[in-house]
């Protein structure tokens, strides 16, 4: 039975290059596969998970599972702010 928590070693280059290569796979994805907006989270997810676990966290999979998530989720964050952002520059 786990009674504590997995000690999780990451640094700030794992966020600084994982993401924005997310980002890009994303991008690039939508325009040559034309995947609905609605997959795109999913899509963001499952590359952060593949980034994580195996080139990222290689031999820790709790850790790789658990920061897969955050970058995935970071990634298209910073998809949708970008996003609202530009909208709101083209409205305004």
């Amino acid at each position: 039975m786990l009674t504590e928590f997995p000690v999780i070693h990451t640094n700030i280059w794992d966020a600084v290059w994982a993401i924005p290569v997310i980002v890009v796979v994303i991008i690039l994805i939508k325009a040559l596969f034309k995947v609905p907006s609605s997959w795109l989270s999913t899509v963001a997810v499952a590359i952060g998970l593949i980034i994580s676990i195996f080139i990222s966290h290689w031999g820790n999979l709790s850790a790789g599972i658990f920061m897969g998530f955050f970058y995935g989720g970071a990634a298209i964050g910073a998809i949708y702010s970008m996003k609202a952002s530009f909208r709101a520059y083209r409205e305004g």
